[in-house]
Formats: C-alpha cells, structure tokens, sequence
C-alpha cells in the first residue's frame, strides 16, 4: 500500500517558508507590545499575588508580573533566586502602575522557610493571600548518559519542590478568611510551571520531565476539598525565553529561524507574554471552576502523536 501523498490544494494555499516566518515576527511583536496599548481593566482588583522565578528579562516570570500589574493586582510579592533584575522590575511596575504595591525578595523558591516566612509576610501585610504563581525553574541539557545523581536531584529539588512549597504554604494562607480585608471565605489560585514535556516524552531531557508538577496539581485539589482553593499547571511549549536564548540563537546564526516551533501545527514558537495571559486567566475568577488541570499552551504540538508534516500518520 502506497503512502498518501502531499494534498496540492492544501500546500498551494500555505505561504512560504519566509512569509510564514516574517509573519511570525508580526505576530509575536503585537503580543510583545500588547500592554502599551490596551487599556487596564480590572480582573485581578484587589488580589494579592505571589511570582516565583521572576527575575529573566524575558521570562514568564517577568511577563506575569506585569501583566498582574495592568489588571489591576493589589499587591505583587516578586521572588528570584538572583537579584540582579529584581530593581529593574520593581522601578518598571511602579512607574508604569503606580497604584500597585511591589514587593521584591532574592531567595530560592525552593527553601521551605523563604515560602514559608513570604506567604506569612503577605498575610501580615495585607491580610490576605489570593493567587500564588510558582514559575521558578530551569531545565538542563544533559543526556541520559551524562546526568549525574547530583544535578537529577537539583532539577527535582528547583523545578518539583518549589511547586511542592507553593501548594503547602500557599494555600496555608488562602484558606484564612479575614472579612476585614475583604476576604469572607477560603480561597484561591495556585498556578505551577511546568511544561509539555510533562504530558509525554521527546521535549526535553529526562531530568527535566515535570510530570511530578503535574501531578502535584492533578493530586493536592482532593487535599484541598472545598476550599475554593484551585490548582493547576501551565505546560508552554517552545518559548522563547533566556532559558532557551542559546537554541534560539543557534537556530537563527545558522539561518534557520524559520524552523522554530515548526512541529506544532501553528508552526511557530511562543513568547512569555504568551504564557502569561493563561496566567492571568488561571489568577483571575474568571477561571472558579478550572481545578486540578494541567493545561498546554503549545501552539497544538501536544495534540497530536509524532507525523510527517502534510501527511497522515
């Protein structure tokens, strides 16, 4: 039996290799500048919020935190393992948002007492503790030959128990009512970074599957039982981020930017910003009833098993 071929119509109506890629970079700086020009609205009034793993410059982190800020977040706790960018951070909320209370902390999110004493600081500060955004993490490039116990054990401690730490200590504080600043019941949104490699194997290494984030999402909600605490997890695709600086810039030196993102069925990479409106949508209430999820946001490359592009499986 022969294979089926290529359908003419189908490729005939597709543009080229290059008008896809430039249309690609239309498209990502409309999502890049979409904050200077829509106005602000309110879908995070008065919550108080949590980000991890905020201090990349093109990061989700960074892109969350302003994105809570335009919608009106009351008040921004902004953790990093390295403080280098946090002041940058903090000056560039305040002076576009100065309504917004912005508070940063150089810690590890992974350290049970730096969760633990932030989540106190935002109960003691402002009564009250809505959503907790745990992006912290990092993914290695080691092969399965060259990982070491060491570094696996790090990639599980940074990327598994900084999650671990939001649920625990963030919804400690969630579930405290405080009607004398506005919170009459139990509440709240925890939002974890994982990724797609958590759904199924072949994107990224196998010290960096964050099925165990998943799982933490898919498990703590029946820990959590009518509480009106909801978690769930974000898994991006191919975004680019300084995370992944190096295979962008590889791609792009050789001449082959064109092919970023090529296996997901829009056929291109994703940005931060991105990432964060499902974020911001997860934060919000307008998502009361999106518990326990771990939700793809991967231009469709996990929709489908492996196939060669125009041609089916």
């Amino acid at each position: 039996m022969s294979k089926p071929s290529l359908n003419p119509k189908a490729l005939a109506n597709q543009p080229s290799s290059e008008e896809h890629y430039q249309r690609t970079l239309t498209r990502v700086n409309q999502i890049q500048s979409h904050l200077s020009n829509a106005p602000r609205s309110q879908r995070l009034q008065g919550k108080t919020c949590i980000i991890t793993g905020v201090g990349s410059l093109h990061g989700i982190g960074r892109a969350s935190a302003l994105l809570f800020a335009h919608e009106g977040a009351h008040h921004l706790y902004l953790l990093d393992f390295s403080g280098e960018n946090l002041p940058d951070l903090k000056a560039t909320i305040q002076k576009a948002y100065p309504d917004v209370k912005v508070t940063t902390l150089q810690a590890d999110a992974a350290d049970d007492s730096a969760i633990s004493n932030l989540c106190s600081q935002a109960l003691k500060e402002e009564g009250r503790l809505d959503v907790f955004f745990a992006n912290a993490g990092f993914a290695s490039s080691d092969s399965l030959s060259n990982i070491t116990a060491e570094g696996f054990m790090e990639s599980m401690r940074v990327n598994t128990l900084s999650c671990f730490l939001a649920v625990k200590y963030g919804s400690e504080a969630m579930v405290k009512v405080n009607p004398s600043r506005g919170k009459h019941l139990s509440g709240g949104s925890i939002i974890l970074t994982a990724s797609v490699a958590g759904l199924r194997s072949g994107a990224g290494t196998v010290d960096c599957r964050l099925s165990q984030v998943n799982s933490i999402a898919k498990t703590s909600v029946y820990q959590l039982q009518k509480t009106d605490i909801r978690v769930n997890s974000i898994c991006p695709g191919l975004i680019e981020t300084n995370m992944t600086k190096d295979m962008f810039d590889f791609a792009r030196q050789r001449g082959n930017g064109g092919k970023l993102g090529q296996l997901n069925p829009m056929g291109r990479f994703g940005v931060a910003q991105e990432i964060a409106q499902m974020a911001l949508f997860l934060a919000s209430d307008e998502a009361s009833y999106v518990n326990g999820q771990n939700i793809a946001v991967d231009g469709g490359l996990s929709s489908s098993h492996p196939v060669v592009p125009g041609r089916w499986a």
